[in-house]
């Protein structure tokens, strides 16, 4: 069956990697290695992930997982206490000086936002969100809480702690799929979701073929969308779920 193959690499990526410095797609970024260094930094600001998940959201993702670091580098800080401080106005300021999102004044507002959630409702320690082993609906649902964290974000955030990060969860059969332009088009043309199917569609088939992680294939998906099945002229030749594709072009 065309489920076996793409479930099987997904579980061979979860089980076999251990913890590594993410690459969170910034290379595009002259400072890539310090935006990189600061959201892998859990342990002193794991706030900059959590925020960083927020702003990734109608424009390019190596846009947006810099948008921390060019706080950081407008307000001379990123420790929470003081960035608890800085109005809204403020924060409008520096997202328009520096053109850091296509919504500037909105972004800003759920930047600002989620500091003072997680200053008033973590303590200052966005790590709580996901310490001592919680379920994963538990961590979807506390994204979900933000201003501006959709179903979208607080799946691709709480997948990629457990996938990454090796964040550990009591469970991890409430992250599903995060169904972006690859992972659609990847299922689409596998066969596992018709061709004329919608994201909700898209979703529950993850939930079929990996009920107890339905997300454990998101990263197969999009690598394969990215690297092989491309919009056009897709390399089914090299493709590593070529035997098992319908390729339904």
């Amino acid at each position: 069956m065309a489920t076996s193959l793409i479930v099987r690499l997904g579980k061979e990526k979860f089980e076999s990697s251990k913890r590594q410095k993410v690459n969170f797609f910034s290379e595009s970024s002259p400072d890539h290695s310090l935006v990189n260094d600061l959201l892998n930094d859990l342990k002193n600001y794991p706030h900059a992930y959590v925020t960083a998940c927020l702003m990734d959201r109608q424009i390019r993702a190596e846009r947006a997982w810099t948008i921390p670091y060019e706080i950081k580098k407008s307000a001379c800080t990123f420790k929470i206490n003081d960035l608890k401080d800085i109005t809204l106005s403020e924060y409008k300021k520096i997202f328009n000086k520096n053109k850091l999102h296509r919504f500037n004044d909105t972004m800003a507002d759920i930047f600002h936002r989620a500091i003072l959630d997680i200053w008033n409702k973590y303590k200052g320690d966005a790590s709580l969100i996901w310490k001592n082993k919680p379920g994963s609906a538990t961590v979807v649902y506390r994204f979900l809480e933000f201003k501006g964290g959709g179903v979208k974000i607080a799946t691709m955030a709480a997948n990629i702690l457990a996938r990454d990060f090796k964040i550990p969860f009591s469970d991890y059969c409430s992250i599903d799929v995060s169904p972006d332009v690859h992972v659609v088009r990847v299922m689409k043309r596998m066969g596992l979701v018709d061709k004329s199917g919608n994201i909700d569609m898209v979703i529950y088939k993850a939930r079929e073929l990996n009920p107890e992680f339905p997300g454990i294939i998101d990263l197969v998906c999009w690598e394969v969308g990215t690297q092989f099945c491309r919009p056009t002229k897709p390399d089914c030749m090299n493709c590593i779920v070529s035997s098992e594709c319908l390729k339904l072009l």
